[in-house]
């Protein structure tokens, strides 16, 4: 090869190289596609449509407590015992047996929870012969499935009235003396109990949250005639449910109070587990009711720093509003337990908001003066 036939040769190539240069300063550069990972639930999804869970629990309902959102937000920072003060619950029942608690020692035939019943057979053996307890434990382990269950049996069938209530009276006292997170309280009746309300008003001192049942007499409880306690004692620990079916409407059965009746849940037919390791359908605001204990124990478990009051506030605020439901209770609408998360998040959050003396001074000791309201 001759020297100007490799002269060409460079020449071209520089030609070529500058070229490619110019037209790939030309040319945009290229774009970084950023594609938003979906938010993966803390839960496993398939538990919102498993054998043992209702529509209430169901991402496809739009009846639902919308659920899957509120899972998607959620991050487990506590433990959570919720005492299920009802007929007791199914030790071996598929669904529930890993979240039984017990105060001491194991899990095991004679202790899993405390029987408080007139003629109880074994203190530490709340067996379940009706099914009602175990189908509200159920309810509220398919909205929380890491939910410690204490199961506090008072009703017998068989006992008087006043021995349900009295049964009733020293199973709150022990929920409140052993500090649970959360009591749910499927029940009542209409007539108040001085002893009653004391306990519940220490639960309160304590911080203790209480979601109690609206009751079925298909009544406006806010007549003072017509109340149910305890959910009519107006203390601000407690939570008081009524109950919606598919179609968003109050059940027949439901009682119901623009004053003192809080927010609505699902309670219609409502599928969960049953003594002897069964499903089925129970109706009602006991079934509501357990629907709201389920989120409140979400809300306390991840931001357990925030008060009872708070949580209380944070579900009606996050109640979904509803022309089926206006004027039927104080919030005009429906457990939304995906907004309910997403706003403590936001209470969470915002700066406690500190007061304090003018003066620059260090602090003496002294006697701290308490203002106790009427």
């Amino acid at each position: 090869m001759n020297k100007l036939t490799l002269k060409k040769i460079i020449l071209a190539h520089v030609v070529a190289t500058l070229s490619f240069q110019a037209m790939s300063q030309s040319l945009p550069a290229p774009r970084t596609v950023i594609t938003k990972t979906e938010e993966k639930p803390y839960f496993d999804e398939k538990d919102l449509s498993s054998n043992y869970v209702s529509w209430g629990v169901n991402p496809s309902n739009p009846a639902s407590i919308n659920l899957l959102e509120a899972w998607k937000k959620f991050k487990k920072k506590k433990e959570i015992v919720v005492a299920v003060v009802d007929t007791g619950i199914d030790r071996e029942h598929p669904f529930l047996e890993k979240n039984i608690f017990v105060e001491s020692g194991k899990v095991d035939p004679s202790n899993f929870g405390v029987d408080f019943s007139k003629d109880r057979k074994g203190k530490g053996m709340p067996i379940d012969n009706h099914g009602h307890g175990t189908h509200v434990s159920g309810i509220i382990k398919s909205i929380y499935p890491e939910v410690k269950i204490l199961a506090l049996k008072y009703y017998n069938p068989n006992a008087s009235g006043v021995d349900n209530l009295n049964s009733t009276v020293e199973a709150l006292r022990y929920a409140v003396d052993h500090n649970v997170d959360v009591i749910n309280y499927s029940g009542g009746g209409p007539e108040a109990a001085a002893e009653e309300l004391r306990v519940l008003k220490e639960a309160e001192r304590k911080g203790i949250l209480v979601v109690a049942a609206a009751g079925n007499e298909e009544s406006n409880i806010d007549d003072n005639k017509k109340a149910y306690f305890p959910a009519s004692y107006g203390l601000k620990n407690i939570i008081t449910v009524t109950a919606h079916d598919e179609d968003l409407k109050i059940l027949n059965s439901s009682n119901y109070g623009r004053s003192r009746v809080d927010i609505f849940a699902p309670g219609y037919r409502i599928k969960s587990s049953l003594q002897n390791g069964r499903t089925g359908y129970l109706t009602g605001t006991s079934q509501a009711t357990a629907f709201v204990t389920g989120v409140a124990a979400l809300i306390k478990s991840e931001y357990p720093q925030l008060s009872t009051e708070k949580i209380k506030e944070i579900i009606k605020a996050s109640a979904k509003k509803e022309p089926t439901m206006e004027g039927k209770c104080a919030t005009g609408g429906r457990l939304d337990a995906g907004s309910a998360l997403s706003l403590a998040a936001q209470i969470a959050g915002e700066p406690e908001q500190r007061r304090q003396l003018a003066n620059a001074t260090e602090p003496k000791e002294g006697k701290i003066i308490y203002r106790i309201a009427n």
